[in-house]
């Protein structure tokens, strides 16, 4: 009896150890990543707590529709600016009283479950308007390019840029256009993205507070984005608040014309990183910790996976949505809730819908499509429909 046993425990053994060869066969032919075979995060809820920094000129308007269409496909509340104001206080530090639905005393008319629009990040006010499971993130851009593009975008606004022809000529000589006492404005000249984040853009770069700076950032953010990886961060984020595809798909939104974009020499790109060197370190530190939480989270194999299907779904939706898939100025948009604000020397460029689309997918074109102020005053008309709703003023002349 014992060594029929042990016959039998032998051969289920030997067929165990078969079946296992068979499997890793399998794999081996077939190209099959083993995240593949593990529990799909996508199953689990998603995060709809989310709180966005929207840095300036480093794709954050491309990332505000994202986060506008999910909040609306998911019933969720926006913290939106106050009465006629289109931003939540910036260039100032962030306080609760800029946020419709907030007391004067810091209290609630509303639950919120995303911020996302223009703010100076102050960590202790944000808190008191969002819940405490929120998912903090932001996005950075190599400040060379984001300069290039505050520049171009900003040149009537910042004083330092008004009195100069090309940022080369202001990289040259920065000091003599730049005055740190004239106020706010000119936070768009100098370290805007660190200003963005709550520190003081004139600072030097000593080795110990940039340390602790960026230490504070890492403690309060999640995840920080980068704008010139920008398919790769869409990859990584959707993994993280377990969203679907659909809802990191995008088309480009406040994109500028190629005419109105600077090549800066190899000299003034050197110089652009020493006059910002606060957001150069800024980038740097979030540039190498993007990469490393992307390659602990996916493989390369799966990366390139996700990439594609990504970049085909954006090429779907581009034939489905879109009259013609180049961007169009403001002269040719022949929609006006589609028209984008236009700033300084930059010619910002919109889209236009396919003709004779249905209802459904006419709502999702539309919503892909429109620029951020438009969405806002969306938003707001539907969150606040007892409210005077938000005037977007070049929308009526």
């Amino acid at each position: 009896m014992l060594s029929v046993l042990g016959g039998t425990q032998r051969s289920f053994q030997v067929v165990l150890f078969f079946l296992v060869l068979v499997v890793f066969l399998m794999v081996g032919f077939l190209h099959v990543d083993f995240q593949l075979l593990t529990p799909d995060k996508a199953q689990e809820p998603p995060v709809t707590n989310l709180m966005f920094l929207k840095t300036h000129k480093t794709a954050s308007s491309t990332m505000l529709n994202i986060l506008y269409r999910f909040s609306e496909s998911h019933n969720l509340s926006v913290a939106l600016p106050r009465g006629s104001s289109l931003h939540l206080g910036y260039p100032w530090l962030f306080v609760t009283r800029y946020v419709e639905g907030m007391k004067q005393d810091g209290s609630q008319n509303h639950h919120f479950n995303l911020m996302c629009n223009h703010l100076r990040f102050n960590f202790p006010e944000v808190q008191k308007v969002m819940p405490n499971d929120t998912f903090y993130l932001s996005i950075l851009r190599n400040p060379v390019f984001q300069l290039e593009s505050s520049f171009i975008y900003f040149k009537d606004y910042a004083p330092a840029f008004q009195g100069v022809k090309s940022l080369d000529q202001f990289l040259a000589d920065p000091w003599k256009y730049y005055n740190a006492s004239v106020g706010l404005k000119n936070v768009f000249a100098k370290n805007n993205m660190w200003f963005d984040f709550g520190f003081d853009n004139n600072a030097r770069a000593d080795v110990d507070y940039v340390r602790t700076c960026l230490s504070e950032v890492e403690r309060q953010f999640h995840l920080v984005l980068i704008a010139d990886h920008f398919d790769e961060s869409m990859v990584l984020l959707r993994r993280r608040l377990r969203w679907q595809l659909d809802d990191v798909v995008s088309f480009k939104v406040n994109a500028r014309s190629p005419r109105t974009v600077s090549r800066l020499t190899e000299e003034s790109q050197e110089r652009a990183k020493r006059w910002c060197e606060l957001d150069w370190q800024l980038y740097q530190h979030f540039n190498r910790t993007f990469w490393a939480q992307l390659h602990a989270e996916v493989s390369p194999r799966q990366l390139r996976k996700e990439l594609e299907q990504l970049r085909a779904r954006r090429r779907e939706l581009t034939a489905l949505c879109l009259q013609d898939p180049e961007h169009k100025n403001n002269t040719q948009i022949k929609d006006r809730n589609l028209l984008p604000y236009q700033s300084g020397n930059a010619e910002i460029l919109g889209y236009n819908l396919r003709q004779g689309l249905d209802n459904a997918t006419l709502r999702i074109c539309q919503r892909m499509a429109m620029p951020e102020l438009q969405y806002m005053a969306h938003l707001y008309s539907l969150q606040f429909p007892n409210k005077p709703p938000k005037n977007i003023p070049f929308l009526k002349t």
